[in-house]
């Protein structure tokens, strides 16, 4: 047993004073056949701690199922930190954003279309304790209080930069300490006034995150809360992107310089990120700074972090060795065997399916007088499609889906007629409509719920209506489209795609290692390696590769499947030694 305090501008491990140098890992984002990797070399580096968040939508994906199992198992994983020697700070607040789903949150949530976020909203509150009567407990034998490596726990993750409900707050840190949560509690916002004033709590530390201006970073938290350590509980030495920009890096030497800052001021720090890794299937979050500046996130979460994607050392992992060693005594740096990677070649897709062919076999249809959002038929991501009739003869006008949430193809009697989305909001699409009318059928994807910010919460699919001209167009027929299971599939030989499309081939492995999946000359879809759902592509980059962790693989016969929206100019693809991002 023991306990993690602090007293002045100290902390303290039982009577030993203690700084924490500590890194984020997020077990949600690492295949567990790679937990003990990433946390080793987090060691070797000369941390102390690991730290990760807990994304209440893995753990909760429908109201009151769980999952703890696999990619989801948080108990292994810190308790493999805890067999490593390391401190472990887990920060399972509702909301997490993290650049993942929702930040977190469960898309069910706004099945009730009266539901409020992150406040005092009884409801909301409900909920959120019925998941911490399942959550809590299962970290309760795992606190240092009860002979666990948890040293401490988040209640609310930047708050302050979203509300100032000091209601709430304390609701979710007594929610942690009646059910016997012993440990140190913080929370962590910016270095502002106003962030600090509404994020922070009487009796629960308070942290601050940041990148750069180490000292006015510190100042202002000491402003606040003068009698306590300070720590950067994420300093941001890389950071992410999005679809369509430029892939972000930072020096090795500038990041260096600032955990050099950090830690000649007496403070601890949590990296953000150490090791980013993946966003798995439609994990993937966005940002919009308004609502016209929708951003979704790419499926790599490298963050140019210590580690990188596949979790090998770059050299911004030495210069923070280094760094630390000022400040640390270290011994050699011990790294684990490299994970062996390998290029298996170019694979030719042997089978399609195309989707239309296809509706009935992996969705059951849906009948309405308007189009329904997916929180409203209970789906969580992916895509959903809708069709409908429009009666003819009519003069040219122009089809508006009001909204889209977040990228329409639009098919006109099968035909592709335009692409509409919440990135290129100026794109229209006008017609005539025949005699006969036209049969409008329309794929709508989920890019990814926004997971930071004020504008959280927003529904998936067609949010309002869809209008030709002024007139509301009614008798729609929806097929939800997960696509957790496409069993159902009836493939054909290859021809020409002329609409979304999946195609199969077989990949065969003597020897499953780390390899990275080329896509060029596609446009855009989705992977799965033997139904795994890998994440999407996108030929806008900046990646240009997908990461295949080699646990996913097995000896023999692999599938590889690739539902594709558009069209490739060659159906194969080629799996590499290295990726490809930029």
């Amino acid at each position: 047993m023991a306990t993690f305090h602090y007293s002045g501008s100290t902390f303290y491990y039982n009577d030993q004073p203690v700084t924490i140098i500590s890194g984020a890992i997020h077990y949600f984002r690492v295949v567990p056949e790679y937990w003990r990797d990433r946390l080793l070399k987090l060691k070797a580096c000369g941390l102390n701690t690991v730290e990760t968040y807990v994304p209440w939508n893995l753990h909760e994906p429908q109201k009151g199922e769980f999952c703890f199992e696999g990619i989801a198992d948080i108990v292994r994983f810190i308790e493999l930190a805890g067999e490593l020697g390391l401190y472990v700070i887990v920060r399972p607040s509702p909301y997490i954003c993290a650049e993942w789903e929702f930040g977190g949150l469960p898309y069910w949530l706004l099945s009730d279309s009266d539901m409020r976020l992150r406040c005092y909203h009884r409801p909301f509150l409900d909920h959120v304790d019925a998941y911490y009567d399942v959550l809590l407990p299962k970290l309760k034998p795992l606190l240092c209080t009860e002979g666990g490596p948890i040293i401490a726990l988040q209640i609310e993750n930047e708050y302050g930069s979203y509300g100032n409900d000091k209601r709430y707050l304390n609701h979710l840190k007594e929610s942690m300490i009646s059910r016997g949560m012993d440990v140190l509690l913080f929370t962590s916002d910016g270095p502002e006034d106003a962030m600090l004033q509404g994020g922070m709590v009487p009796g629960v530390l308070a942290t601050v995150n940041f990148g750069s201006r180490t000292k006015e970073a510190f100042d202002k938290l000491l402003e606040y809360q003068p009698d306590a350590p300070v720590m950067c509980m994420e300093y941001w030495n890389g950071w992410f992107d999005h679809w369509g920009e430029e892939h972000h890096t930072r020096s090795a030497e500038d990041a260096a310089h600032v955990l050099d800052e950090i830690l000649s001021l007496n403070g601890s720090v949590n990296f953000y990120m150490f090791h980013g890794g993946t966003n798995f299937g439609f994990y993937n979050g966005a940002n919009a700074h308004s609502l016209d500046a929708y951003e979704p996130t790419i499926t790599s979460y490298d963050y140019d972090s210590p580690l990188n994607e596949s979790g090998e050392p770059r050299e911004k992992y030495f210069a923070v060795r280094e760094v630390i060693s000022k400040y640390v005594n270290l011994g050699p740096c011990e790294l684990p065997s490299p994970i062996p990677k390998k290029a298996y070649g170019k694979l030719q897709m042997k089978e399609q399916a195309s989707l239309k062919a296809n509706l009935d076999r992996i969705s059951a249809p849906i009948a309405s007088a308007y189009p329904e959002t997916m929180e409203k038929l209970g789906q969580a991501y992916g895509f959903i499609h809708y069709s409908t009739y429009i009666s003819g003869p009519r003069p040219k006008d122009e089809l508006v889906i009001q909204d889209v949430h977040d990228r329409a193809q639009v098919y006109l009697n099968g035909q592709l007629a335009a692409t509409l989305d919440r990135i290129n909001p100026d794109v229209k699409l006008e017609f005539e409509v025949p005699n006969e009318g036209l049969h409008v059928s329309i794929l709508v994807e989920n890019l990814g719920r926004i997971n930071y910010g004020p504008f959280m919460k927003e529904y998936k699919g067609i949010t309002e209506g869809v209008r030709f001209g002024r007139q509301f167009l009614s008798d729609w027929t929806m097929h939800p489209l997960p696509l957790t299971d496409l069993t159902g599939l009836i493939f054909e030989e290859l021809s020409e795609q002329t609409e979304p499309c999946f195609f199969r081939t077989t990949l065969v492995v003597d020897d499953p290692c780390d390899t990275f999946l080329s896509l060029e000359g596609w446009t855009k879809g989705v992977v799965f390696i033997n139904g795994f759902n890998l994440g999407r592509y996108w030929n806008i980059g900046p990646q240009k590769t997908l990461y295949v962790p080699g646990p996913l693989l097995k000896q023999g016969n692999n599938e590889i499947m690739i539902f594709e929206l558009h069209g490739t100019s060659d159906a194969s693809v080629t799996f590499l030694e290295r990726p490809n991002i930029g």
